[in-house]
Formats: structure tokens, C-alpha cells, sequence
């Protein structure tokens, strides 16, 4: 799956979470959420430090950031999800994140392969394609 079919995938399924979601899916899904952040980060700390905005329009530059950062936040739990099942995990195990050792083991499963073949969530990602 290339960036641009990971991108329209993870917002058709937008709160699916259910299925399955291959490495390539969620990896340029993430990549996608991150760059957008990052650039909306950067337009707004532009616009803070060459306008004089005021307190109005700071407010409003937060209300959209915050919009921005929401609208992506759902959908990249569900990829996240969909990943876990892709490594026959459950979406409960996103939980275990609260912890240091658990970001650490999540993003293990992350980068590990997932099952080959049909398994309980549903049929492989990879094999449709």
C-alpha cells in the first residue's frame, strides 16, 4: 500500500475498528498525522511570531489546532487497533501505552509482521491487495 492509499484508507475507515491494517497502512497513516501536525505546529508559531495577534485570534488559532489534532486522533486509534489485530493482538492492548514498558512492547507488536493468512479479526490485509 503506498502513502497516498494508506492516507484515504485510514479516513474511510475513519472509526472502524475492526479488521485488520498492514504495516504499510498504518506506518504512512501515522507519517501522515505527524506531518500535518508538525506543519500546523509551524503555520501557527508563524503566525505567532511575526503578527501581534490578538487574544481573540490566539484563541481561535487553538480552537483549530485542537479541531485539527482530534480529527486525527480518532482515526489513528483505529489504525491502531486494526494494526494490534493485524499481530492477532486485541485493541485492549493499547492500554498497556500508560506505562514506558508498554509504549515500548506496543511498538513492537507495531513493527512486527502480521499473521500470515485468515486469523479471529478477520482475513489479511495483504492478501486482498
Amino acid at each position: 500500500m503506498n502513502f497516498f492509499e494508506a492516507v484515504v484508507s485510514g479516513f474511510r475507515n475513519y472509526i472502524n475498528f475492526s479488521g485488520r491494517a498492514s504495516r504499510s497502512e498504518f506506518w504512512f497513516f501515522i507519517l501522515f498525522c505527524n506531518l500535518v501536525l508538525i506543519l500546523c505546529g509551524g503555520i501557527a508559531d508563524s503566525l505567532l511570531s511575526h503578527y501581534s495577534l490578538e487574544e481573540l485570534d490566539r484563541v481561535k488559532l487553538d480552537l483549530v489546532l485542537t479541531s485539527i489534532f482530534f480529527a486525527l486522533l480518532v482515526p489513528a486509534i483505529a489504525i491502531s487497533v486494526r494494526r494490534l489485530h493485524d499481530v492477532d493482538r486485541t485493541g485492549w492492548w493499547l492500554l498497556i501505552k500508560i506505562t514506558i514498558i508498554g509504549i515500548i512492547w506496543v511498538l513492537f507488536w507495531y513493527c512486527n509482521k502480521g499473521t500470515t493468512g485468515r486469523n479471529r479479526f478477520g482475513a489479511d490485509p495483504l492478501a486482498r491487495a
